[in-house]
């Protein structure tokens, strides 16, 4: 069973899955490779030069169902998937958060029709499903969703370690 699932890897499932995997964390990156980052030209955006990284799968994520201690995550290709946490990072759909009773609300950015309730955490309604990026009604700037993505991860952290995360690196003497 994974600690972590992210499913979507956009900026925000990206750097989700990233701190998860740094922190130590079993993570799971699901993406079907189909997102609206993969039409967008990126200049003078973060990047990483060294970090563990998660399990990347390329799947459809297509059923997210609770499980006695966690959820199971059914692909398109049938395959099943365990984890404690799960973080919906699915950008402009909500088809998926639908499907396993995650409530849901109007979006407020153009073409954004619907989004996933989240306090200011991630959490949904539903203990264990997060949310982060343009599907938790971030705004659809990358470098911001990026930043929601890295704001759930820390929190799941949290909770998952029972004690607040801090992710620093400090420089090399």
């Amino acid at each position: 069973m994974y600690e972590i699932a992210v499913i979507g890897a956009g900026p925000a499932g990206a750097s989700a899955a990233l701190f998860a995997a740094k922190a130590g964390k079993k993570t799971l990156l699901i993406d079907n490779d189909k997102g609206m980052t993969r039409r967008g030209w990126f200049e003078n955006f973060y990047g990483i030069s060294e970090v563990g990284g998660p399990e990347l799968v390329s799947e459809q994520a297509i059923n997210l169902t609770s499980s006695g201690n966690g959820f199971v995550i059914e692909t398109e290709d049938g395959i099943i998937y365990e984890a404690k946490h799960v973080i919906l990072a699915t950008g402009a759909l909500t088809d998926l958060a639908v499907k396993a009773g995650v409530e849901i609300k109007d979006g407020t950015e153009p073409r954004i029709k619907t989004v996933v309730a989240v306090d200011a955490e991630g959490k949904t309604n539903i203990a264990g499903i997060w949310a982060a990026g343009t599907v938790a009604g971030v705004s659809v700037h990358a470098i911001i969703t990026a930043g929601d993505g890295a704001k759930v991860a820390i929190n799941v952290i949290s909770e998952l370690n029972g004690a607040r995360y801090v992710d620093h690196d400090v420089l090399k003497a």
